[in-house]
């Protein structure tokens, strides 16, 4: 296996707020992994709650784990394992694994969503509209929705200066969007406590909200049977669901559960993730973080069989480095190609 790898900084067009803080952009690591003349693509999104702060904190547990181990004979899933036994950070072992799947696909001449068994996307996904005052959601909703085809906005709230803020910025919301007919989903990314989330949760429910992601901070899951009981529209769980093992912990007190690659540990985790959630009845949510089209890509080769969608952050990069997935009526569809489909584009490429 011999592997190459790029450092590139991506750019937010427009710099996203959500409860934890401000993101404008940041350094995304590449990957390239050779073997039997094939090349499969990867892109890790580094982050202190994936393992990994830096990219260079992420490229160095990947070489070591490359290093320290002989993987050209394994399958996917046992370098998943192996990985996960050893501790990789999940964002680095997501470049990895997304670079491994498609090198599988490109190998059998598929495409990914075909070597997964899995249906075309067909799930409209949702745009993020960050925490901003009013004024600002005047002027962005359009940016956002004027001929783009979306069909649903995710709203983050979770404001640090608190519901009272949180209800002034879903109201313009609400108010700017009617033109459009978008459905409307709130992330709250762990900014409210229980008094709160019971609050807001019912007041957005009542403003046409269709459910509601992380609304208790990771680390206070003993609230959600609170939250839950009597609750006026479904609960999601993002940052409390990283991998397959912990659906279960939680699948008596959610409706359904929200994968990304980055904190999954990839595709693998990804799919692991699905099948927990099916056996336990529960939803399925995908999004991302600050990922360009090629980790997209390999996400949306997942989506048809996913509930719900929310892989728009590339279109939020100036510019986005890849060729990769294209938005065609609403929905993020990979490029007709063996593999999740995307590469660098030439000026970036390696």
């Amino acid at each position: 296996m011999q592997v190459a790898y790029k450092s590139l900084y991506l750019k937010k067009r427009f710099p996203l707020a959500i409860s934890r803080g401000v993101h404008a952009g940041r350094e995304n690591l590449f990957l390239a992994v050779t073997m039997q003349d094939v090349t499969g693509y990867g892109e890790l999104s580094p982050g202190g709650t994936e393992g990994a702060d830096t990219v260079e904190a992420a490229r160095s547990a990947l070489e070591s784990f490359i290093a320290a181990n002989d993987l050209d004979e394994l399958s996917v899933d046992a370098i998943y394992d192996l990985a996960r036994d050893q501790e990789v950070p999940a964002c680095a072992l997501a470049g990895l694994d997304i670079a491994l799947w498609d090198w599988l696909a490109r190998r059998n001449g598929q495409p990914l969503y075909q070597a997964l068994g899995i249906p075309k996307p067909t799930v409209p996904t949702s745009v993020t509209i960050g925490i901003n005052p009013p004024e600002v959601v005047r002027e962005r909703i359009p940016l956002l929705l004027d001929g783009t085809g979306i069909r649903s906005l995710k709203i983050k709230l979770g404001s640090p200066e608190g519901i009272d803020a949180d209800q002034a910025m879903y109201a313009q919301v609400v108010e700017s969007a009617q033109p459009y007919d978008v459905q409307l989903r709130v992330d709250a990314n762990g900014g409210w406590d229980v008094g709160q989330a019971k609050t807001m949760m019912r007041w957005i429910a009542d403003r046409g909200a269709d459910y509601v992601e992380q609304p208790l901070r990771e680390g206070d899951e003993a609230g959600l049977p609170e939250i839950f009981r009597d609750r006026p529209l479904p609960i999601y769980i993002d940052e409390s669901c990283r991998f397959a093992d912990d659906v279960g912990k939680w699948a008596h007190c959610v409706d359904g559960v929200n994968m990304k690659l980055m904190k999954a540990g990839g595709v693998t985790g990804a799919l692991r993730i699905m099948a927990a959630a099916k056996k336990h009845g529960l939803k399925t949510m995908i999004g991302c973080m600050g990922e360009s089209s090629m980790s997209i890509s390999a996400a949306a080769a997942l989506t048809g069989l996913i509930d719900h969608v929310d892989l728009d952050s590339h279109l939020n990069l100036d510019p986005d480095p890849c060729i990769g997935a294209r938005l065609v009526d609403g929905v993020v569809v990979p490029l007709p190609r063996p593999g999740h489909g995307a590469e660098l584009k030439p000026e970036f490429a390696w």
